[in-house]
């Protein structure tokens, strides 16, 4: 099945949509494709709010798209890789029999999950600025990546 419509059934199946894409065999290839993706999608997400903070403040929209290029292609990839496998360390003294990989593929499936919710978070950002419609919209967002990762985490320290 293809990544879009696995994303899709991971709101209504996410442990049996994660178990599938997680593999049998650690590729570390494919988590970072979807780790990667998934900060393209954040990253791109962000441009409609940035196009706003830059026609109010007066800044320079490039300049506010190459530091949040930055932050989402450059710097959260390897702060994810740590947050993932430190997530394995910590759920090892609580009976975790998982991997550092599975740990961090959680968290990166995850990512890519809520990765629409925050598409439609900038975008209400953009469009409404800030206000109680953008916290609620990002509410949800952040609501369904710790919901998913949570129970991604179940899966992965269960194998």
């Amino acid at each position: 099945m293809g990544v879009a419509s696995d994303i899709l059934r991971a709101y209504a199946a996410p442990r049996e949509v994660f178990r599938a894409r997680a593999g049998e065999q650690p590729r570390e290839d494919r988590a970072l494709v979807i780790l990667m993706v998934a900060c393209l999608l954040i990253f791109v997400g962000r441009w409609p709010a940035l196009q706003r903070e830059a026609i109010e403040t007066g800044n320079e929209f490039e300049m506010l798209v190459g530091a949040t290029l930055l932050a989402w292609l450059f710097i959260m990839p390897l702060v994810a890789y740590a947050v993932g496998t430190i997530s394995h360390l910590i759920a090892r003294p609580f009976g975790g029999g998982g991997s550092a990989y599975s740990a961090r593929f959680a968290l990166f499936w995850a990512l890519l999950v809520a990765s629409p919710l925050w598409l439609l978070a900038g975008l209400t950002e953009g469009f409404t600025g800030p206000g109680l419609q953008t916290r609620i919209v990002g509410a949800v967002a952040l609501l369904a990546f710790i919901l998913h990762w949570g129970i991604n985490l179940s899966v992965a320290e269960r194998r």
